[in-house]
């Protein structure tokens, strides 16, 4: 290839670790990362060219991030240029105010939306007076450095905070820290919970995605009625069991349950997690568990709080990797996918999650919500 041949740049190993985890980043500015893959195409021996059609800029750009990199080293080339300009207009008073505004309900302004958006918070500021002009990207950028998002929103759902909560939470959570040391000795530590109610929906063939265009999927589809799926977690090593029932019931229940028993009978015993649904506490499920008492030991979660159990964690990775663009044409082909899955998420996903409640964390955080 004509041309002249690239300048040779040294780049220390500390600085060649560094530069090499800024260009895989997927959360940091898209200039320090552009700059990290420039120089590190540069020291690989590339041509000046090559390199700006790959990171798609021009040829004096890549020279002066090679020079700037050469003369400031890593921190300087990742620092962002002080360019010559107006200086900023808005003040940190100002700045406080619109953050302030941001934390407000728009009712309290004489709005009928129902959040801010980065527009509706800059016209906003103008009308209070907080600065005579602001664009929606100065707004966002005020927003960004406090870590202010209220556009977003997150569903909770309070826990009743008694006696009886801290009972049941300590009792699980000592399960969650003992399940290696259990299963060592014999005895699982089981969560299990349903997908309630699943629709098997039928849709035409989805287009795939090709260069250019992303997965196009038909917004019509067929009904083929609903289904009810309950797994099994195995917490110690990150396992599951799936099975389809007809209807979410406790005779459906119990009789998941002896079969998870039969298939296991080689165990001390299981520690079953489970929530308070109707079909967990009805009286045939207090029956069987009662009959076979040495074998289950029933742990259920506090009131409103299923979030203790790990069968949720499972369900929302399960449903992500194997139901949700998924297309059956009916019912009996639903339950055979079910029964193809779970065995390949063992094989190829199944771990242990990582579980951040502990005994003293939940004391803690009780000590402080529950007055």
């Amino acid at each position: 290839m004509r041309g002249r041949k690239p300048h040779p740049l040294a780049v220390g190993r500390a600085d060649l670790t560094r530069l090499q985890q800024i260009a895989r980043s997927l959360c940091l500015p898209w200039y320090q990362v552009r700059r990290a893959r420039i120089i590190l195409a540069q020291a690989a021996g590339q041509r000046t060219r090559d390199i700006a059609q790959q990171v798609e800029c021009d040829v004096r750009t890549v020279r002066r991030t090679c020079r700037r990199y050469q003369v400031c080293g890593v921190s300087g080339l990742l620092a962002r240029a002080n360019r010559p300009g107006r200086p900023a207009q808005i003040s940190p008073l100002q700045r406080a105010k619109i953050v302030q505004l941001a934390c407000l309900e728009p009712v309290a302004e004489g709005l009928h939306i129902t959040h801010w958006s980065s527009l509706d918070l800059a016209r906003q500021a103008v009308v209070d007076r907080i600065v005579p002009a602001i664009s929606s990207r100065s707004v966002r950028r005020i927003l960004q450095e406090v870590d202010l998002q209220p556009h977003r929103t997150r569903f909770w759902k309070t826990a009743r905070l008694d006696a009886e909560f801290l009972e049941r939470a300590i009792r699980i959570l000592w399960c969650y820290t003992y399940a290696d040391h259990l299963a060592h000795h014999g005895f699982w530590v089981v969560c299990t919970d349903e997908l309630p109610n699943f629709q098997i929906l039928e849709r035409q063939p989805i287009r795939r995605a090709v260069p250019g265009s992303i997965e196009q999927r038909e917004f019509e589809y067929k009904r083929h009625g609903t289904i009810n799926v309950l797994v099994f977690f195995v917490v110690h090593s990150g396992r599951m069991n799936a099975l389809c029932i007809d209807t979410k019931d406790a005779d459906h229940y119990v009789g998941a349950l002896r079969s998870f028993r039969r298939q296991h009978r080689h165990l001390e015993g299981v520690y079953l997690i489970h929530d308070g649904d109707p079909s967990h506490t009805a009286a045939n499920t207090q029956d069987y568990l009662a009959e076979f008492g040495r074998w289950w030991h029933s742990c259920r979660t506090p009131v409103n709080a299923s979030w203790l159990n790990q069968a949720e964690l499972l369900l929302d990775a399960f449903e992500l990797h194997y139901l949700k663009r998924g297309s059956w044409q009916n019912r009996a082909d639903f339950a055979d996918h079910i029964n193809a899955a779970w065995p390949e998420y063992n094989h190829r996903y199944a771990h242990p999650f990582e579980w951040k409640w502990s005994i003293p964390k939940m004391r803690q955080w009780f000590a402080k919500h529950a007055g």
